[in-house]
């Protein structure tokens, strides 16, 4: 749930008696410099919501119908959606099984064998089409590892868009993440780490992109009076009103981060030695700001499968939920072919998303850790003993 607790009232009203409540204003243009100063980038432009700010992120990557978009399997569908806006293909690639984000040698894999390079271009030995960029998402609040990624795609010369949506104020080798690739892409829905209600934001640190990126969010209108565009559009601009709470939900992003990995740490004591429960881990090259706390179930160990624990703890007043359906699984997607991605199918079949919302209170949290330490106890198969000699 979003945390409501700073200067949004005083913002908000502001924008109210000033009459400034639309797509023009100043907590536009201080919001996108907010952000931008924390991603690490010269520029940073607001849009209505995150897929919208992935749309034009792949517009202005050079993403042309029939391309092909090299795409994380284990992700909410957006960017697969987004892919598909501009009339290109996802190419869904398996999680790794350790950090369940994008697998680097997996991507690696599939353009260094996967695909033929001329010289100047890059094709799928499969589909014979143009392979044109790479958007890596990372997920949970916690960073892909992307530097090889970084790589392969210096060496074909292929753009990389960051989807960062859930990883606003997350780190990779100390530096924030949306600065790592060519654009970057953040979402302030009602359930990230700081919220406007809806909205995102493009960063980048080229010019010429981002003066684009502001173009094409509005409409594409070229000249400041008459009504002329020499271009197709789109009405992607964030309001005034919005970027308000924005600002003030930024002025608070340090402390959320510091509360939700206080609560991440809660949980890992909680249930760590709980059977069949793994908790997820940080590497060492990271930062993470457990924005979604996730745990995988084991049935064989615990007694039960993730989802007979959800439904067992929404008896005790629990919310949980699964992880998103991997997107080669998606009957949306089915017609854009897929390999295999096992790891993906295995954490959606056993991971299970607790409570971890910046208000969430240390009474709240130990009665989920009671509740869940209590269900498994009772449920854990009993193990055979060997007789003593």
């Amino acid at each position: 749930m979003p945390e409501i607790r700073g200067n949004e009232w005083q913002y908000v009203k502001e924008c109210l008696d000033t009459n400034w409540v639309s797509s023009v204003g100043s907590y536009v243009d201080r919001f996108e410099k907010m952000v931008a100063e924390q991603a690490g980038t010269k520029y940073a432009i607001a849009t209505v919501n995150g897929t919208a700010a992935l749309h034009i992120a792949l517009l202005l990557a050079g993403v042309q119908a029939d391309d092909e978009v090299v795409v994380s399997s284990l992700t909410f569908i957006a960017p697969a959606n987004a892919i598909r806006y501009v009339g290109a293909w996802p190419v869904f690639i398996d999680s790794e099984p350790r950090y369940w984000q994008i697998d680097p040698a997996a991507v690696v894999d599939f353009l260094e064998a996967g695909c033929r390079w001329d010289g100047q271009v890059l094709r799928n030995r499969r589909t014979g089409r143009r392979v044109k960029a790479i958007l890596p998402v990372h997920i949970l609040g916690h960073p892909a590892d992307v530097d090889p990624i970084l790589a392969v795609a210096a060496k074909y010369s292929l753009p990389v868009i960051e989807d960062a949506t859930e990883g606003l104020g997350a780190r990779y080798r100390g530096k924030s993440l949306g600065s790592l690739g060519h654009i970057g892409c953040f979402s302030f829905n009602g359930n990230k780490i700081i919220t406007t209600g809806g909205g995102g934001m493009i960063v980048t640190d080229d010019a010429e992109w981002a003066a684009r990126a502001r173009h094409l969010t509005t409409q594409a209108k070229d000249d400041p009076i008459e009504y002329v565009h020499t271009a197709i559009g789109y009405n992607y601009r964030l309001t005034n009103l919005l970027a308000a709470v924005g600002c003030a939900q930024m002025e608070q992003l340090d402390t959320f981060v510091e509360i939700k990995r206080r609560i991440a740490k809660r949980y890992r004591e909680g249930l760590i030695s709980s059977p069949g429960i793994r908790v997820p881990e940080e590497a060492d090259w990271a930062f993470s700001t457990f924005w979604m706390y996730t745990v995988l179930v084991d049935e064989k160990e615990s007694g039960i499968d993730c989802r007979g624990l959800l439904r067992e703890l929404a008896q005790r007043k629990i919310q949980t939920r699964p992880l998103w359906q991997p997107l080669h699984r998606s009957p949306a997607h089915a017609v854009a072919g897929s390999s295999p991605c096992p790891n993906s199918d295995s954490l959606y079949d056993r991971a299970l998303s607790l409570p971890c919302s910046a208000g969430l209170t240390d009474s709240a949290q130990d009665y989920v850790i009671q509740r869940i330490a209590s269900l498994l106890a009772n449920r854990t198969p009993s193990r055979s003993v060997a007789p003593q000699s």
